[in-house]
């Protein structure tokens, strides 16, 4: 966010305070040194020193660029999601590593997926895949990890048939109790088999599905995460517009 005539307040995700807002000053001047240490989805060390109400940035040292995620504006919506979902889940100097490590594992395995799609193609099947794991996983360390395996009212075993999801509920609902809960929606068997996967593997196996199950499970995935904040998340709305513009 611009502040004055040549600041900035920026907000990081720091490994060792958790999210802070503070102010980088004189970075948006052309002769800025800190400017390109400080860009979008960058890993960098930084430095503050204590301010009366938000600390200042005194020194910034990049350490992973990903550049090609910046050099990929389909890529780059992607990162936005990201950020957005730590950005609206956390709470300001919450110390929670996990969520560091999530984030940062979240914009590498983002940064590989240019390699399988190629710069600028509009559907991006690996980067929707990434941001199926970082949901999962971001949500696991957070404490809201959704029921996948078991009806969330009954506890029966959840079987291939027609169960449904409720992000109220926090999981699915069996064939017998889904229809009794007005907030639950249909869940393809596909799709639960897809999320059962990246949960129980914590996304690190590699599997390849059809563009339909992959969006419908992000889908899904979105419509939780939304449900727990009480708010809609921009940066979908933002992805689409994009890859409507690249077809």
């Amino acid at each position: 966010m611009d502040l004055g005539e040549a600041d900035r307040i920026v907000t990081f995700y720091s490994r060792d305070v958790g999210k802070i807002r503070a102010v980088a000053k004189g970075v948006r001047r052309t002769t800025s040194r800190s400017a390109g240490h400080l860009e979008p989805f960058t890993l960098s060390d930084v430095m503050f020193a204590v301010g009366r109400e938000l600390d200042v940035i005194s020194q910034a040292d990049t350490l992973e660029a990903f550049r090609a995620i910046r050099e990929d504006l389909v890529l780059t919506t992607h990162a936005y999601y990201l950020a957005e979902m730590v950005d609206v889940l956390t709470e300001d100097r919450m110390e929670n590593r996990a969520v560091f490590d999530v984030l940062v594992d979240g914009l590498r395995d983002l940064e590989c997926a240019i390699t399988t799609a190629g710069v600028g193609e509009p559907e991006n099947g690996e980067a929707r895949l990434v941001l199926i794991v970082f949901h999962l996983r971001l949500l696991e360390v957070l404490g809201y990890r959704p029921e996948l395996r078991e009806c969330v009212t009954c506890r029966v075993s959840i079987e291939p048939a027609r169960n449904q999801f409720s992000a109220l509920m926090g999981g699915v609902l069996c064939p017998g109790c889904g229809p009794q809960e007005p907030s639950a929606r249909l869940v393809g068997t596909s799709v639960l088999k897809l999320l059962r996967f990246v949960q129980h593997n914590d996304g690190r196996r590699s599997v390849v599905v059809p563009a339909s199950v992959a969006r419908e499970a992000e889908v899904l995935l979105r419509a939780y995460a939304e449900h727990i904040v009480e708010r809609r998340l921009r940066s979908p709305a933002l992805i689409a517009r994009v890859q409507e513009a690249s077809l």
